[in-house]
């Protein structure tokens, strides 16, 4: 068990006063049984109103509403929780998911749904047989069919940090051969949607004390990675990124199904067209 404290600040700036409409944050920690939020707020700078809600995949979405002109926006985002999980976990797969390919009953199916649909076009199926190369066997082992994809990405794609908004397609990243930690999940929950898997991405902190993971220059991070439904194990996560498997160093904010519906701050101006000067995020995670 750790205790940590995450302090997420958002600095925007602008040339002229603006309105601001209103802004939806993705901030606050999901719990789990590996994961105890003790606190959590959210303090924004000039004052706005907050409201809350749940969104469909139950991910804690604020609203925050705006009065008057402004030329500054800081929302800072202070957190303490608890975290226990394990570095090598084990999964305890279904009997009748334990090799690939299996068949997801028909109310995993139908609570699937989207989770389980290419969210991308590939119309030359470049994805899926690149996917497939991965499949050794008719049947092949599903836990080492998904472990060597994700190591697939992480062997054949270039890590880059990309400050600049938006995420390529998969088509794109195997195409490039680089990307960031989105790209590398994008591509990783694409290409085991292509075999079959339901999966999602996630959102949220890496927690890098010795820095020796990737995705983060400091002791941590936002960052991304993904989850596949696994009959009896549930939702398996990977983070393609680093090539590891389970959630020991890893916080989750929200799970979506589309990596655009997991922005922290999302919102929007009235202004001039050139009011906006800049962005900044800064993340600190402390024992």
């Amino acid at each position: 068990m750790i205790t940590l404290k995450i302090h997420h600040r958002t600095t925007y700036r602008y040339r002229t006063a603006v309105r601001l409409e209103p802004h939806r944050l993705m901030l606050r920690p999901r719990e789990s049984r590996d994961l105890r939020l003790i606190s959590h707020d959210i303090t924004i700078s000039p004052t706005a109103l907050l409201t809350w809600a749940y969104d469909v995949p139950g991910n804690a979405v604020a609203t925050a509403s705006f009065t008057g002109p402004l030329d500054s926006l800081t929302i800072d985002s202070h957190t303490e929780l608890q975290m226990r999980s394990e570095a090598w976990p084990v999964f305890d797969i279904a009997g009748a998911a334990i090799y690939f390919p299996f068949r997801y009953t028909d109310d995993e199916w139908a609570d699937l749904g989207a989770l389980a649909a290419p969210q991308y076009p590939d119309p030359d199926e470049k994805l899926r047989a690149w996917a497939q190369a991965f499949v050794r066997g008719n049947p092949t082992d599903t836990l080492s069919l998904l472990k060597d994809i994700s190591v697939g990405v992480y062997q054949g794609i270039a890590y880059q940090s990309r400050e600049d908004e938006g995420t390529q397609s998969p088509v794109e990243t195997l195409g490039r051969g680089w990307g960031s930690c989105r790209d590398f999940a994008v591509l990783f929950v694409e290409a085991v949607r292509s075999l079959g898997f339901g999966a999602r991405i996630v959102s949220g902190y890496l927690y890098n004390p010795d820095q020796e993971a990737t995705g983060s220059s400091g002791a941590g991070s936002t960052h991304a990675w993904a989850e596949v439904y696994v009959p009896g194990a549930g939702w398996i996560t990977f983070d393609p990124t680093n090539r590891s498997v389970g959630s020991f160093n890893l916080i989750p904010v929200a799970v979506v199904r589309d990596i655009r519906q997991a922005m922290p701050v999302t919102g929007s101006f009235v202004g001039t067209s050139d009011a906006f000067e800049k962005m900044s995020v800064e993340v600190t995670i402390t024992v």
